[in-house]
């Protein structure tokens, strides 16, 4: 035995370097749950398990970095060469990889704080704009402590596996080289084979028919303990290689011909069926058309929960307040999904979220039909305005692509009005917007501007002339950018356009906001909708409400016919007995008194009374809910189809 040291001293270094890197993404897992602990619902829920879990997935991890390093440090010392050479290139190789792991982990914390979901393979569309995405995380302060902490954790890293390379080389270097026998050639053979087959079901994660899957990870209906057992680094490779495969780039929630045909139905489509476009049909106004101009603001992750008519106890948003008292104001209004661009096709082209995909992107710039192409074939002169620059999401091609005049963007502002990665404040978009608005009012013909904040999201800058009443940075923004919408208002109604505008505010998403009630927090997707402006009489509307309705019932008011292609209502001539909306990877359908949440990853359902209050239904198969799952499914299904046909 005394001959086969050599080797059994190389593979405890192996495990060692393996065992360190466990450990490290533990801690990262122990700080996370210590900085979002406040997120758990369920708190009869086992928190041992979620840390488990973790560590299993931490394990198929750390087998994936373990695999190449042992084979060639097992097999050179099975043939008896151990000299340093072999140790130093495998700690380099733990240094580069588990460096990477743990920058992983590091950015996870704050992402899952804003997302309520693990890192996954949706930040790759941020590596595009490299000068404004590493604005934003450099120059939002409350990341800086993660920032912080990586590189703390990565010298640790070093640090331990140095110690531990130095160590070896000194006991194997006390070691007379091993024996050249058969015998032990055999047994250091048997234990080389052993030992990568352990690596290999380490990395496969279990003994099934399958390998490891985030499924495994879902003990219970907490959505933040379901997800603190998932290795960040694992759900960001695991969606990054779902992306990739063919299978996976097409939902298949139901057959196309059912979804098309429950989706006509419900919109009550007759006649003639077009395949390249299943849901055209015509739209004929009552009246005359109505030659109002339109101001459209879409703001920043303004979520209903933010304001006081929604039951938030500061103060927050008094303008908005005022204005759901004053206005035809939306109750039950949700956001397509989650994200600024779905944001945008949803309210402007009333075309529905398809989980987390960029709509606006393509290799081909996308043509969409909505408010901005009706209004521009009517005469309209169109105008978008926001604070970034203009190839972010490939807003500028998109929006030019389908109905917009002009485009004005951080490029077009003095670079001292800068303030972070995303541009300009909200108050100078606003100030520069106004002047633009008045150039186009003094020409003759309608026109129609809209405007994208920015400043409701990280990183967060308060100019430093507005005061705020409250003390978190969090709620600090928020009162600053209803603020700017009131400045904007205020200075608008001087005008002389201003009493023959129509206005419409709305949210590109919502953001989570106090504790999370369900998988998908509500706060995500209700925000506000208001509309005010000439010949609108103030109500506050209780029907359900959905961004893709925007287009049809603004046009109403317009009085305007058009060819209509999308998933939208005209509210006010129409009620919806149900909205569906998404976020990332989760399909959503309510309606007044229920809540479905579908997960295709996992082919997992969370089910949900509304009223009398909200409360997780355990039995999810009870048939109350099978009308809102078909709906969901047969709603984005047919999206799918448009999609891969406008494609």
């Amino acid at each position: 035995m005394k001959r086969v040291s050599q080797f059994l001293k190389t593979a405890v270094f192996l495990l060692s370097l393996h065992v360190v890197g466990l450990l490290l993404m533990s801690l990262f897992r122990l700080i996370e749950f210590f900085c979002l602990h406040g997120m758990i619902v369920e708190k009869g829920a086992s928190i041992l398990q979620a840390f488990l879990r973790g560590l299993w997935f931490d394990n198929v991890v750390g087998c994936y970095i373990l695999i190449l390093p042992m084979a060639v440090l097992l097999i050179a010392a099975l043939l008896g060469q151990v000299q340093k050479g072999w140790r130093q290139g495998a700690v380099i190789w733990y240094d580069i990889l588990l460096g990477i792991v743990l920058m992983t982990s590091a950015a996870n914390i704050p992402y899952f704080h804003y997302f309520l979901k693990n890192i996954n393979a949706s930040i790759f569309g941020w590596f595009g704009y490299a000068g404004t995405t590493a604005g934003m995380v450099f120059q939002e302060k409350s990341w800086w402590g993660y920032i912080l902490l990586y590189f703390i954790s990565l010298s640790l890293l070093i640090y331990a596996n140095h110690r531990i390379q130095k160590v070896f080389n000194r006991w194997i270097g006390q070691q007379t080289t091993d024996s050249h026998s058969w015998g032990s050639y055999t047994t250091r053979g048997v234990i080389t084979v052993a030992l990568l087959a352990l690596c290999l079901l380490g990395i496969r994660g279990r003994t099934g028919y399958n390998p490891i899957k985030i499924s495994e990870a879902y003990y219970c209906d907490d959505p933040f303990l379901n997800q603190l057992g998932i290795s960040p680094s694992f759900n960001l490779l695991t969606s990054a290689l779902d992306d990739m495969r063919k299978e996976n780039q097409e939902l298949h929630l139901m057959p196309y011909p059912q979804a098309i045909s429950f989706a006509r139905q419900s919109l009550n489509i007759t006649g003639h069926v077009d395949s390249l476009d299943v849901l055209r049909r015509q739209v004929t106004a009552e009246g005359a058309p109505k030659k109002y101009n339109v101001v459209i603001i879409l703001m920043e992750s303004m979520s209903g929960k933010l304001m006081q008519t929604f039951g938030q106890q500061e103060h927050l948003t008094p303008t908005l307040d005022s204005l759901y008292h004053h206005s035809l104001a939306f109750m039950n209004y949700y956001s397509a999904g989650t994200h600024t661009n779905i944001g945008i096709t949803a309210t402007l082209y009333s075309f529905p979220a398809l989980m987390s995909r960029n709509l606006m992107k393509g290799t081909v710039t996308p043509h969409r039909e909505g408010i901005p192409t009706v209004l521009h074939a009517a005469g309209y002169r169109n105008s978008f305005f926001m604070t970034h620059e203009a190839q972010y999401d490939n807003m500028n091609a998109f929006l030019r692509t389908n109905g917009y005049d002009d485009i004005y963007s951080q490029e077009d502002y003095p670079r001292s009005q800068r303030v972070n990665a995303f541009g300009v404040s909200d108050h100078f978009l606003f100030d520069y917007a106004l002047g633009k608005i008045n150039a186009q009012a003094r020409k003759k013909g309608p026109w129609m501007a809209t405007l994208l904040t920015i400043s409701n999201h990280p990183p967060y800058v308060v100019p430093s002339f507005f005061h705020p009443k409250t003390k978190k940075p969090e709620t600090q923004i928020v009162e600053y950018a209803d603020w700017a919408i009131g400045d904007f208002l205020r200075k608008a109604r001087r005008e002389p356009w201003y009493k023959n505008t129509i206005f419409v505010l709305s949210a590109d998403h919502g953001k989570v906001v106090g504790p999370t009630d369900a998988a998908v927090p509500q706060s995500y997707n209700h925000i506000p909708l208001i509309i005010f402006g000439p010949g609108i009489s103030p109500r506050q509307y209780d029907g359900l409400a959905g961004q893709i309705d925007v287009m049809p019932t603004l046009l109403g008011i317009l009085h305007r016919s058009y060819s209509y292609g999308g998933f939208g209502i005209d509210l006010l001539r129409r009620q919806r007995p149900m909205i569906f909306y998404s976020a990332d990877n989760q399909v959503i359908a309510r309606s007044k008194d229920r809540c479905y949440i579908y997960e295709p990853d996992i082919n997992r359902s969370f089910c949900y009374d509304v009223r009398p209050h909200w409360q997780l239904r355990v039995n999810r198969k009870e048939k109350q809910f099978s009308p809102l799952r078909h709906y969901v499914f047969a709603m984005e299904q047919c999206a799918e189809w448009l999609y891969r046909k406008n494609q």
